[in-house]
């Protein structure tokens, strides 16, 4: 038929083309669960790695594996063995499973009776498959479908996904669209005997899928397997690397690891590294404001850089200076002339402001102490929260959780943290804002102290944001500490150990 012949052609593309101290928490917020948890360490997937330059772009793609093979060959098994060995922190799995075509009427009564063929090219949506891909190779969030396999539809809600260091994915047609190989920078194809893929199959639908076992059969002896032998066995040979056995051929992927560890290499980037030597001679931007320093700003300065300031001072003066900080950042948003009229029916000429809604984003941890500041001064404010930590073995800034309000892209946002130093987690979270599709020259950064070094960094990357701040010092050291500083503003305000390596970027280090 014409519908097999193109879905032929799609398939074969050419080949070749007081108390003692408190221990040290994140943040009450939850997380989602990791993909992988091992005795050694826990391997996130809700993350972005910072791999962006000073300018604020990205520098190097992700490094994309398609893992293709039959239905039940073992495919996410051999992509859960990989992630694992890589030793990666950051890492998309994308199941192709997600990406089924919406059914019509007539098609949901067939696949009820197990008539439909949902291991053909046309049952996916292609289409929607190469523009997510495209967009998390370049570092952006991406939406995705949730395929409910009891009713064969797709739920309401879709889940969000960022970039990572390393994209995996998986499906039975991984290799069947020729716009499809091009993103994919090593193609697998895992190879599993067809006995054994029936016995997953069967157990799989009828434990996971709540299918009965003759139906299953049924499926398998109509579509499955007349499916493998024309449209998904044809593509290994298009694979780069065949895994014979699936994950129990522990040295086909001990190989694959080997060669992705070699691609990472190239793409390695150390974002403070770059910060610290960037645009550092430079005056100090049109765009940071600074709270005038009168008497009493300066005096609160002096008790909460003082060491020997007792926990409850600390957190009294840190609270009257946000309630500043806040107030002077408000009077800069936009405003229009007004008149209203007075309880003795005159008319006063006054301002208010012009914008839709104001939004309060915080970075976690210390950046929500800030959070009763904005809701003291700012009526009804909705408030969103991102949480950043340091890798403790590169020293770069990650993402690990975001919750933001509907709708953000048509507010003003206070993005708060406690302090800046080379400003390289305020540039990932800008970054995260920007992903949805706040304008630049809506977002404004406040903090309590930065370092110039911080204040040059987003400036550069960023010159529309807006920088708000009580006071800016000189330097940072080589633990990327402000001097003088502040100290770890998280473990004096919340009480906590301030572990050896702490820097004033992001306070908040994994439990």
């Amino acid at each position: 038929s014409n519908s097999s012949a193109e879905s032929l052609d799609r398939l074969y593309p050419a080949v070749g083309s007081t108390k003692p101290p408190r221990k040290r928490t994140t943040s009450q917020c939850k997380s989602e669960p990791p993909l992988l948890r091992t005795s050694k360490r826990t391997i996130y997937t809700a993350g972005r790695p910072p791999w962006y330059n000073e300018h604020g772009t990205q520098s190097k793609e992700a490094f994309v594996i398609g893992l293709g093979g039959g239905s039940a060959s073992g495919k996410t098994t051999v992509a859960t063995m990989i992630i694992e060995a890589l030793d990666v922190p950051w890492v998309v799995l994308l199941s192709m499973d997600s990406f089924y075509k919406v059914l019509t009427k007539q098609q949901q009564e067939q696949a009820a009776s197990n008539d439909f063929n949902f291991d053909h090219p046309d049952a996916f949506d292609f289409d929607l498959i190469i523009a997510t891909l495209k967009k998390l190779k370049k570092g952006k969030s991406v939406k995705i479908p949730i395929y409910d396999f009891t009713t064969h539809s797709r739920k309401k809600e879709w889940k969000t996904l960022y970039g990572a260091n390393v994209i995996i994915f998986e499906g039975i047609m991984a290799f069947a669209d020729k716009e499809l190989l091009k993103l994919l920078d090593l193609k697998i194809f895992v190879d599993t005997d067809s006995d054994i893929r029936l016995v997953r199959r069967l157990r799989r639908d009828i434990s996971e899928r709540g299918r009965d076992i003759e139906g299953v059969i049924k499926q398998y002896n109509k579509f499955v397997k007349p499916a493998f032998d024309q449209y998904i066995q044809p593509t290994m040979r298009l694979a780069d690397i065949v895994v014979p056995r699936g994950s129990g051929n522990t040295v086909a992927i001990d190989l694959i690891v080997q060669h992705v560890h070699s691609q990472l290499e190239e793409r390695e980037l150390s974002v403070r590294a770059a910060l610290a030597s960037a645009h550092q001679c430079h005056p100090l931007p049109q765009t940071l404001s600074v709270l005038k320093s009168t008497p009493q700003v300066r005096g609160m300065h002096t008790i909460i850089r003082n060491k020997e300031t007792s926990r409850d001072e600390f957190i009294f003066y840190s609270k009257r200076l946000m309630r500043l900080l806040i107030e002077h950042a408000l009077s800069l948003l936009p405003f229009q002339s007004c008149t209203v009229q007075t309880p003795q029916g005159q008319d006063y000429e006054g301002r208010t402001y012009s914008g839709k809604q104001i939004t309060g984003v915080s970075i976690l941890r210390a950046g929500e102490t800030m959070e009763p500041a904005l809701r003291a001064v700012c009526k009804d404010v909705r408030i969103g929260t991102i949480l950043i930590q340091t890798n403790c073995n590169t020293g770069e800034p990650e993402l690990h959780y975001l919750r933001l309000p509907k709708d953000i892209s048509e507010d003003h946002v206070i993005l708060m943290d406690c302090t800046v130093s080379t400003g390289a987690a305020a540039m990932m979270a800008v970054r995260v804002l920007l992903d949805h599709d706040v304008p630049e020259d809506k977002i404004f950064l406040l903090s309590l102290l930065m370092a110039e070094m911080g204040v040059h960094s987003v400036a550069y990357a960023f010159p529309r944001v807006k920088i708000i701040t009580t006071a800016v010092d000189k330097k940072v050291n080589d633990l990327f500490r402000i001097i003088p500083g502040i100290g770890n503003f998280g473990d004096r305000y919340f009480g906590t150990d301030a572990p050896p390596d702490w820097s004033d970027d992001e306070d908040a280090l994994s439990t």
